[in-house]
């Protein structure tokens, strides 16, 4: 005989996907904010994440707002806050129309614009309502510049002229070969290197400051490296794609959905990675100082500059062993704090412990945890070659922040993808 079946629990019958609420408080405001809407008229993902939550929901002064479903009172609140703003927001989807067209007049091709413009946009909106003709054109421009010049765009136009002059991409290429021709073999590590390295990582996230500075000065950092020169080294650690690192290529166009592995990248890429961000980025060098740089930094020890970006990522390399699923036999406090954090998770959990066709977790995100080894230390080579980039130092009492943020970055992302995976409906169980 059959049970009887039941239906869900009525708190669970209650409750709101938040993405439908969403959707139901946009489709109210009609075809005004259609340029901030996708072909099927929900609001973009950057909508979402550039204006909606951090400038209308608010979810972090507003908890209840914030979960993946809703009761049906927040949803019933989550909705009105939207139909509230639904002035400010026809306004801001014109003004990022505005923005849009001053961008094409000025030949600004670097960035995409929601990044760049949507939070201006809703500025302009607040401060201005919808635009005025009489001053619209000439505000929208003045914003574009303004945008432009805080963001290191001014000096992106002039990498990018640079490397498209064939006279001064043969010089610099020129400049790329000899930089790879005058490596030198790394040193070896010093003999209580391992001891050194075990006693920082125990520091982290203690009251003690780690005494990195010692590492610094033998050189450890630049010693590890030269396990990247052994065959598939620095493809195992996720930084290449390739069996050992090669000379990169001087390049001429950048895409950031589309970036190759950190050692992959072009000179070019590599710079546009770090100077086509929606953040202010300040450099006192001139374009062709700052490609003459890079260019020798690809040649260097962990293709990083300074002896203290090398030992950041040494110590990186050694901590995320606690993001492996084999447990340490002798772990240190760095080790037992990162793997807490990553065990926290609960779809890591589900990864780790489950069949794939029973975890409930996208394909694509379990096989980001299956390697989240090679994904954390490409976010720690990006955030220190950032850094370098910037002339931005990391001081031993900020070494277990940079570790940490660097996983705290991943799982972030993967919490993300997981969201909007369940805002599709996609089958998720967490």
């Amino acid at each position: 005989m059959q049970p009887p079946v039941t239906g869900p629990p009525a708190a669970a019958a209650d409750a709101v996907p938040r993405a439908a609420a969403i959707m139901r408080g946009w489709h109210a405001l009609g075809d005004g904010v259609s340029p901030l809407s996708n072909g099927s008229g929900r609001p973009l993902a950057r909508t979402i994440k550039l204006v909606l939550d951090p400038l209308v929901i608010r979810p972090v002064q507003n908890p209840h707002l914030a979960g993946y479903s809703l009761t049906a009172t927040a949803a019933s609140e989550l909705i009105e806050r939207i139909v509230d703003a639904g002035d400010t927001l026809r306004a801001t989807a014109a003004w990022f129309v505005l923005l849009k067209a001053a961008r094409r007049t000025l030949g600004i091709t670097d960035g995409n614009p929601q990044e760049k413009y949507f939070q201006r946009s809703f500025e302009l909106a607040r401060t201005h309502g919808a635009p005025d003709p009489e001053i619209a054109e000439s505000t929208a421009t003045d914003a574009v510049q303004e945008i432009a010049q805080v963001g290191g765009q001014n000096l992106m136009t002039r990498i990018r002229e640079i490397v498209h002059d064939s006279i001064e991409a043969d010089r610099l290429h020129g400049e790329l070969v000899d930089a790879w021709n005058a490596r030198r073999p790394t040193a070896n590590a010093v003999a209580d290197a391992e001891t050194l390295i075990f006693d920082v990582l125990d520091a982290c996230g203690t009251n003690a400051v780690p005494d990195v500075a010692r590492l610094i000065d033998t050189r450890a950092g630049s010693a590890a490296a030269s396990a990247l020169e052994l065959s598939g080294g620095a493809r195992a650690l996720g930084l290449t794609a390739l069996e050992r690192p090669t000379m990169p290529e001087l390049g001429t166009n950048a895409s950031k959905r589309s970036l190759p592995l950190p050692f992959d990248r072009s000179v070019f890429e590599r710079l546009f990675a770090v100077l086509s961000g929606s953040t202010s980025v300040e450099i006192d060098l001139s374009a062709d100082e700052v490609l003459s740089d890079e260019i020798l930094r690809t040649a260097q020890a962990w293709q990083l500059a300074d002896e203290e970006s090398r030992t950041i990522m040494m110590l990186g390399v050694e901590a995320s062993h606690a993001l492996e699923p084999v447990a340490l036999l002798r772990p240190s406090n760095a080790h037992r704090l990162l793997n807490g954090r990553w065990e926290r998770e609960a779809y890591v959990r589900r990864v780790r412990r489950l069949p794939a066709d029973v975890s409930g977790v996208p394909p694509a995100i379990r096989d980001d945890v299956r390697s989240v080894r090679q994904g954390y230390l490409r976010r720690l080579w990006v955030r220190l070659h950032g850094r370098e980039l910037r002339g931005l130092s990391t001081s031993a009492g900020e070494l277990w922040n940079t570790l940490d943020g660097a996983l705290r970055s991943v799982v972030m992302d993967q919490r993300h993808r997981l969201k909007i995976a369940i805002g599709r409906g996609d089958e998720v169980s967490i």
